[in-house]
């Protein structure tokens, strides 16, 4: 992964403040000296965006207590569990991966069905 350069760093400086500091790419372009198509090349990097994420969390880490606190509050309101979890994701608090171990080698189904009637009748 190749290191961000200059422009490339003043770029993500802008584009990770809300709503891009109220500039447009043609602007941000302008301001940090490059073509709006090589800021647009530029996004579709995976080293870029990733540096692009890195800014806008810690751009938003001094928040994080603050917005923590607020969000049961917005989620009994609006029912909106959806909030919280994205906030936790984005600060890397929260992972999809869930590992299962299972030390099982093999089930007698028959057998469970079998005790399961056997409780059944008592």
């Amino acid at each position: 992964m190749a290191k961000l350069n200059e422009q490339q760093i003043a770029a993500v400086t802008i584009l990770a403040q809300p709503k891009r500091a109220g500039l447009t790419y043609a602007q941000i372009a302008a301001q940090i000296g490059v073509n709006r198509d090589t800021l647009y090349e530029w996004r579709k990097r995976d080293d870029f965006n990733d540096a692009l994420k890195r800014q806008i969390v810690a751009n938003t880490l001094d928040s994080l207590p603050e917005v923590m606190a607020s969000v049961s509050g917005h989620i009994i309101e609006s029912g909106n569990a959806a909030m919280l979890r994205t906030l936790l994701q984005a600060h890397g608090m929260l992972s999809e991966k869930i590992d299962v171990t299972t030390t099982d080698k093999g089930t007698d189904i028959d057998a469970i069905k079998a005790e399961i009637e056997s409780l059944r009748k008592g």
